[in-house]
């Protein structure tokens, strides 16, 4: 039971490997058509924990095994439990999910097995997900040919803004989640969308403005003109902010459902939205 898949990725396996260290790497790699939603990565690959959340609040724990850690080559998670909402996930019994990388010419042979009592033709259709997505992301960021940048975004926790995050910070970017509430970490800035602070993307290279007020419900005069204020007024108010700048962003990148604008910017940094 279980499974083992491979594939060749045309990338060196040290940035292979790199990829699966960076934060946002589960996030790329669990599928949409399965019910899991990411509650926390691991902040190490040697024995650090994994936590995904499943239907009825349930948990699925990933431990990871310091013994089998062996960067670039290995690295191996069991699943563990932590508190009775990770206990029910435990009736599968064994679970153990190894990841190997070897040099396979100028390229990688990336190899997954998976020890457990779930038969193969069930784990497929992830492993060729996780396997595409792997090699998609990393042929994306080599076409970009980017340096490491600092990027702000706002609405990083919409459907748009946590793909865009977890992709931009396994191609090596810092990513700063620009939030309305307190902020939490040094990841997190907290921004009045009416009023942002001067200092607000200081030592930021590059914006990416995804907020506004969602376009789900009935289009009423009121909803639609919630849409309209939520984006009109903050994108002008950020586009400000990012101008007058001194050690601020040389990029600017606006998008929501009105519309699409991508500026290089300079001193008179404006999206569309913002010059009406």
């Amino acid at each position: 039971m279980g499974i083992e898949f491979e594939s060749i990725v045309d990338h060196p396996i040290d940035e292979v490997f790199a990829w699966h260290t960076r934060p946002g790497a589960m996030r790329r790699l669990v599928p949409p058509f399965q019910p899991m939603t990411v509650i926390a990565e691991t902040d190490s690959l040697a024995d650090g924990q994994a936590v995904l959340g499943l239907p009825g609040g349930l948990r699925w724990v990933a431990q990871h095994d310091p013994a089998e850690f062996d960067p670039p080559h290995r690295f191996v998670d069991t699943l563990a439990s932590d508190g009775p909402a990770s206990w029910p996930a435990r009736v599968i019994g064994t679970w153990r999910h190894t990841h190997e990388y070897a040099e396979a010419g100028a390229g990688t042979r990336v190899y997954d097995r998976v020890d457990a009592i779930v038969p193969a033709a069930a784990l497929r259709p992830m492993f060729v997900y996780r396997h595409t997505q792997l090699a998609e992301d990393l042929a994306a960021h080599r076409a970009a040919g980017m340096a490491p940048m600092v990027i702000a975004v706002t609405g990083a926790s919409g459907l748009v803004g946590d793909a865009l995050t977890a992709f931009l910070s396994t191609g090596g970017h810092r990513i700063i989640r620009l939030v309305r509430g307190t902020a939490t970490g040094p990841d997190e800035r907290q921004w009045d969308p009416d009023n942002p602070a001067p200092d607000l993307l200081t030592g930021v290279d590059a914006v990416i403005h995804l907020a506004g007020a969602s376009i789900a419900g009935r289009f009423t005069d009121a909803h639609r003109a919630a849409i309209r204020d939520s984006r009109i007024g903050p994108t002008r108010a950020l586009a400000e902010v990012a101008a007058r700048a001194v050690d601020g962003p040389s990029i600017f990148v606006s998008a929501s459902a009105i519309g699409y604008y991508g500026y290089a910017c300079g001193d008179s940094l404006l999206t569309e939205d913002a010059a009406r």
